[in-house]
C-alpha cells in the first residue's frame, strides 16, 4: 500500500497537459510559488461544481498569495474543457485517466467507487502543509487552504 501523502511530506510531482494544453510540471513550480492541489470526483456533479465554483469565486485571493489552484479528476480533457467553459473556471484541470496522480498522493476512492474529494497545500519548497478531506464539505476545502496559504505568507 501507497505512504499515505500527508502534512510535511514532499508532494508528489506532477506533470500532466492542463485542459487547456498547457504543461503543468510542479517540479519546475518548486521555489517560485506555492501550490493548491484538489482532487475531486467528476465533472459537473452538484458538489464538484459547487468546489469548482468556489475556488473560481475565491482565485482573486489565491493570486494574491500567488498560489496556483489545479484541479484533478478521471474525466478526460474533453470533459475538464466542457467544465471549464460552462462554469467559467479560469486555472488548470488535470486528467488523471490512468489513476496515477491518485495513487502516488495516496487520495484513495469514498466507498471503493468514487474519487476522493482532498485538498493539498504545497508551499514554496514542494512541502505539504495542508491535507484535508472532506467528501461532501466542498466550500471548507477553499476556506482551509486560504486559510493556511495566509500562515504561509
Amino acid at each position: 500500500m501507497a505512504h499515505k501523502v500527508d502534512t510535511g511530506d514532499r508532494a508528489p510531482i506532477i506533470q500532466r497537459s492542463a485542459h487547456d494544453g498547457r504543461a503543468i510540471d510542479t517540479e519546475s513550480l518548486i521555489g517560485q510559488r506555492p501550490l493548491v492541489v484538489y482532487f475531486y470526483p467528476r465533472d459537473d456533479t452538484p458538489v464538484c461544481t459547487r468546489q469548482a465554483c468556489s475556488f473560481r469565486d475565491q482565485l482573486e485571493a489565491f493570486n494574491a498569495l500567488d498560489a496556483e489552484v489545479i484541479g484533478i479528476s478521471a474525466d478526460d480533457d474533453a470533459s475538464h474543457r466542457a467544465f471549464a467553459e460552462k462554469h467559467g473556471l479560469d486555472f488548470a484541470l488535470v486528467s488523471d485517466h490512468d489513476g496515477r496522480l491518485s495513487k502516488a498522493f495516496d487520495v484513495g476512492r469514498a466507498l471503493g467507487v468514487l474519487g476522493n474529494r482532498v485538498t493539498f497545500v504545497i508551499d514554496r519548497q514542494g512541502i505539504v502543509r495542508l491535507r484535508y478531506q472532506a467528501q461532501l464539505a466542498a466550500g471548507r476545502h477553499v476556506d482551509k487552504a486560504l486559510a493556511t496559504l495566509r500562515e504561509l505568507a
